[in-house]
């Protein structure tokens, strides 16, 4: 059943074929780029240069190679690749609310877990450990898992096959991520774009100081768009938005208050040196994960053939 249901799922194939198609010195860059930006306070150690760039504003002091700054004759950050032993969390809400729909007739969890997916594909390729956290008000489960993307995929779909009836515990799951013991692992939390608010941001930078972080900001339906919720149901009473209520004015209201709390939600994570990425569907999910990598992977190779020009210059000077 669960075979059959990966198989019919177009977005699984494009995930597959995304982490057998990258070699693998593409692929621990790609995750690279996404877990150097984090303000972690461990320095960087002997492993392998993945990329020398000019320092920006933007960036960490403690980041800057000061060996490479003398002989440039400028702040340089040096990115080393990290050990082969790293490890991956993947966190879930699975609460109630991902029960929510989203503008392609997906569930808000279904997105989600393709998103981790995609994530899974790249770390497991790179010789990661991968773990598996479930989270709603009733418990929070870490699910055993070992082998290759066909199982993790397995596991994720069995554990989905669940109980939906009980409310999400976004901060029992952040209090989960704080208490990873393995500092400088990867953090990805997905959830839905209503269960992150102001108080929860204290928490993400407390977990950013230690682990890079990646948040998977699921969009589900406006219920206030009628050409969108026309057949939207309430999870709790099996009701629909009364007609009148479904306007132009309400909808547009609800969208720029999402959009809004979206980019402040953004703007606070970047600025702790997390990750967002959000989508209303699957596939719009992998474009926007397969456009962030190649954008952050361009900008990489852009500033390695910038690098040499400087250290010329830096010599005779």
């Amino acid at each position: 059943m669960i075979d059959a249901i990966r198989s019919e799922d177009p977005i699984r194939s494009k995930i597959e074929a995304l982490g057998t198609t990258l070699s693998l010195p593409t692929v621990r860059k790609a995750l690279g780029i996404l877990e150097g930006a984090h303000a972690s306070d461990k320095r960087f150690g002997a492993d392998d240069v993945m990329d020398i760039r000019v320092y920006e504003p933007e960036d960490e002091a403690k980041r800057i190679d000061w060996k490479t700054s003398a002989r440039v004759g400028r702040p340089m950050v040096v990115q080393r690749e990290r050990p082969s032993t790293s490890r991956a969390w993947l966190l879930l809400d699975v609460g109630q609310e991902m029960t929510g729909t989203c503008v392609s007739g997906e569930q808000a969890h279904q997105v989600a877990a393709n998103a981790l997916c995609m994530f899974a594909s790249l770390s497991l390729r790179r010789g990661d450990e991968v773990s598996i956290v479930f989270g709603d008000a009733g418990s929070i489960t870490r699910v055993p898992f070992n082998g290759g993307l066909a199982q993790f995929e397995q596991t994720l779909d069995n554990a989905l096959q669940r109980d939906w009836s009980k409310p999400r515990n976004i901060d029992a799951l952040l209090k989960y991520a704080h208490r990873i013991r393995d500092r400088d692992a990867l953090v990805i939390l997905a959830t839905d774009e209503h269960a992150l608010e102001e108080r929860h941001m204290e928490s993400i930078r407390r977990i950013a100081r230690t682990h890079p972080m990646v948040l998977i900001d699921v969009a589900t339906i406006n219920p206030f768009d009628d050409a969108q919720a026309r057949t939207v149901f309430n999870a709790s009473n099996d009701r629909r938005v009364p007609a009148f209520l479904r306007t132009g004015k309400t909808a547009q209201e609800v969208r720029t208050h999402r959009e809004y709390l979206s980019a402040s939600v953004r703007h606070e994570l970047n600025r702790c040196g997390s990750t967002v990425i959000r989508a209303d569907s699957s596939e719009r999910m992998f474009r926007e994960f397969v456009r962030m990598v190649s954008v952050s992977l361009a900008r990489s190779t852009r500033n390695q053939l910038k690098a040499p020009s400087a250290l010329t210059l830096g010599g005779k000077a």
